[in-house]
């Protein structure tokens, strides 16, 4: 059983959802991205998305994209990301971390070594939003065969006849993007989102997490409450981007996951 899967198990034993935190690895520099990071956990967080900084991230609103600008001036690079995921793993080896990030990184370093390193510095998880289903045999299948999950988007216009090819090598969880366009735009509602979750669900025994446009602890809940958990990356890089302090983060990430876990 995978982090994943035992983080899942835990949580259904409570009758909890989840809720995920994403934010970009080395924002806003190395050292207080490991301090963030490892925080995150106290904080209520259950899953943690660790953004891999790549200087064309193609899917990510401009939140995402500033942060990802920022730790590759700060030097941030995969080797680093990978070593934010060692410094958590000194102190937690129960909290779930899935990479999300880009293909172009990964393809360079080669996709073997960059296996061997992910599971060795503690990833438990990939979200690699560049590559279709159709390019399963690239990265997915390895990564599954190394034991490591591979977590598929889904999203408003993945139509019943997509589906199935989006679900068939998913594992982990499904991340139902909630809205159409890219990070940190629109507001996710919660009436939108339940009947797509739903849909999903009658396709899968997978938790359906969601993200996009999630920013207050009522909307973590709202969201939580129709689905298996609740995604928040923006409106917590927002914070990073505007000097808050790790405390004054990590306090704002806690009401997002209370929110999240009373659902």
């Amino acid at each position: 059983m995978s982090r994943i899967d035992a983080k899942f198990a835990e949580l259904q034993a409570r009758g909890q959802k989840a809720f995920v935190a994403y934010v970009m690895a080395g924002d806003p520099n190395y050292e207080a991205s490991v301090e963030i990071v490892k925080g995150l956990p106290g904080a209520g967080v259950d899953i943690i998305e660790l953004g891999l900084p790549f200087t064309d991230p193609m899917a990510d609103g401009p939140t995402i994209q500033l942060a990802g600008q920022r730790a590759l001036e700060q030097g941030m690079t995969l080797d680093k990301t990978l070593d934010v995921a060692r410094a958590l793993r000194e102190t937690d080896d129960t909290t779930p971390i899935v990479m999300m990030g880009y293909y172009n990184p990964i393809y360079s370093r080669g996709v073997d070594l960059f296996l061997e390193q992910a599971k060795e510095a503690g990833i438990d998880g990939l979200i690699i939003v560049d590559l279709p289903p159709e390019e399963d045999s690239e990265l997915c299948i390895p990564a599954q065969n190394a034991g490591l999950n591979f977590i598929r988007l889904s999203t408003p216009t993945t139509d019943d006849k997509r589906l199935p090819t989006v679900l068939q090598n998913t594992s982990g969880f499904v991340y139902y993007v909630s809205i159409t366009g890219i990070t940190g735009s629109a507001a996710a509602q919660s009436a939108d989102v339940a009947p797509e979750v739903s849909r999903i669900k009658s396709a899968t025994d997978l938790p359906v997490i969601v993200g996009f446009g999630i920013k207050t602890p009522e909307a973590s809940r709202d969201i939580a409450s129709v689905a298996d958990g609740a995604v928040v990356g923006s409106a917590i890089v927002e914070r990073i981007a505007a000097g808050d302090s790790t405390a004054d983060v990590l306090a704002f990430v806690k009401s997002l996951a209370d929110g999240a876990h009373s659902a």
